[in-house]
């Protein structure tokens, strides 16, 4: 069996789950999300847990099971607890603002950015810090939501305005991000 998939799912206190016709329900205090679950795999609510299954060995069916599975439990998790996605806003003259649901970025274009967020998320920004790395300000902008797929969307979303670029390391990164540094144009020696 799937290592992931075979795993159950410990439904916390305050969650609930609801299973009709192919859809699964997890309702709890951030909020509800909804999965339609594919007709070949079965979940089951048992002793206060999800169980998946599968009907056979299939390639297939053993990719579906493990993809069910992590599903449901984000699922769970995000209606229990919820997501956390922190970028950093690094540069000189970058800035970043919450006005009501919109997120207002200075990004160093002509224009400020004004992103809309979709329901649920919300958005938090810490002023500006001194950063070890070449002594740029870097803005923290935490990004919340119950939904997984949908925060990690509105993040890509708003990372893609200012992706990190690689020479001086300005740009908005996510907080684990790893970004390689390029050395930049060396300066030939003068003939003298």
């Amino acid at each position: 069996m799937s290592r992931v998939g075979r795993a159950p799912i410990k439904v916390p206190a305050g969650v609930t789950i609801t299973i009709n016709d192919g859809k699964v329900t997890a309702k709890g205090p951030k909020g509800t999300i909804e999965r339609e679950i594919h007709p070949e795999i079965s979940v089951a609510q048992e002793d206060g847990q999800l169980v998946v299954t599968r009907p056979s060995d299939q390639n297939r069916h053993r990719a579906l099971h493990g993809l069910t599975r992590a599903l449901l439990n984000n699922a769970v998790v995000g209606v229990s607890e919820g997501f956390t996605r922190v970028m950093e806003l690094r540069g000189v003259g970058y800035r970043a603002e919450v006005q009501g649901n919109v997120l207002n970025l200075a990004l160093g274009y002509s224009h400020p950015v004004r992103m809309t967020m979709p329901q649920g998320i919300s958005a938090e920004v810490a002023p500006s810090t001194p950063t070890m790395e070449n002594g740029l300000l870097a803005a923290t902008i935490t990004l919340r939501c119950h939904d997984k797929q949908a925060l990690g969307d509105f993040a890509s979303d708003v990372r893609g305005w200012r992706p990190v670029e690689p020479y001086k390391g300005k740009g908005l990164r996510y907080k684990d991000e790893i970004v390689k540094r390029k050395a930049g144009k060396q300066g030939k020696d003068k003939k003298k």
